[in-house]
């Protein structure tokens, strides 16, 4: 069996017109019910690919580069801005960077239902769930980063709970946002899960502002002591060897 490469590097020994009738034939699959998905780029020839296998009650899930969620290169944009209004993105989730050892390329997982009206779970229909967990995980090495089992439990748990039916599911800033399809509609369908999510609010401990800029201003204060201190020791180390710093700006 060819690999896709394989296929491709084929294709390009074709003549032109060859080419060109091989593509127009591509162009005119019954799998791009949403769009035409550009040569250059199989993110969603992939996406339609797994639609038009689908039972019409079901789901799909899958990894695709950062680039599926805001890319409006060749008609990207409009095949997604479809998707959205066909009511078919179910869930979204960011990952970390340096999560897969054979690319550095940061990726998203997408989810896709044919029914999100049932299916077992709650109407989820005109909803889609946000989830970034672009800070979860921790490093094995200094390459490569992967997710605890309490990453992976909490990022399965905060969608389960958002399709069942009478789950716990709450939005948590910085981590997770349920949309509608009219808020995704007003990011002009860009999926980035930051854009819903937010920005989590910084704890408070507890100490006065006051408290804290007397603490920062003594702590500077003290380490520009000590750099003047090092100036004056650098400058008689250097006078020993015969370089004279002084009257230098």
């Amino acid at each position: 069996m060819m690999t896709f490469q394989e296929i491709i590097e084929s294709i390009e020994e074709l003549p032109a017109e060859d080419q060109e009738q091989l593509f127009e034939l591509i162009r005119k699959d019954g799998r791009w019910k949403y769009g035409v998905p550009p040569v250059g780029n199989a993110n969603f020839a992939w996406v339609q690919h797994f639609l038009y296998h689908l039972a019409p009650t079901g789901a799909a899930g899958f990894v695709l580069s950062n680039g599926s969620l805001s890319s409006n290169t060749s008609g990207e944009g409009e095949i997604r801005r479809a998707l959205v209004e066909a009511d078919l993105v179910d869930c979204i989730v960011m990952l970390p960077t340096q999560l897969f050892y054979n690319t550095g390329i940061p990726a998203c997982l997408w989810f896709l239902s044919r029914y999100k009206n049932g299916n077992k779970n709650r109407n989820r229909k005109g909803e889609v769930l946000f989830i970034d967990a672009s800070e979860l995980g921790y490093m094995v090495n200094r390459r490569n980063r992967t997710f605890s089992e309490e990453d992976i439990q909490r990022i399965s748990d905060t969608y389960h709970e958002w399709k069942r039916d009478g789950g716990s599911y709450q939005d948590i800033k910085g981590f997770c946002k349920s949309a509608t399809l009219a808020d995704i509609e007003k990011h002009n369908f860009v999926l980035t899960p930051g854009r819903y999510v937010g920005i989590p609010d910084e704890e408070d401990d507890g100490v006065p502002f006051e408290e804290k800029m007397a603490a920062l201003t003594a702590e500077l204060a003290a380490q520009m002591k000590e750099a003047e201190a090092l100036d004056k020791e650098i400058k008689v180390q250097l006078a020993k060897v015969g370089f004279d710093l002084e009257g230098i700006t």
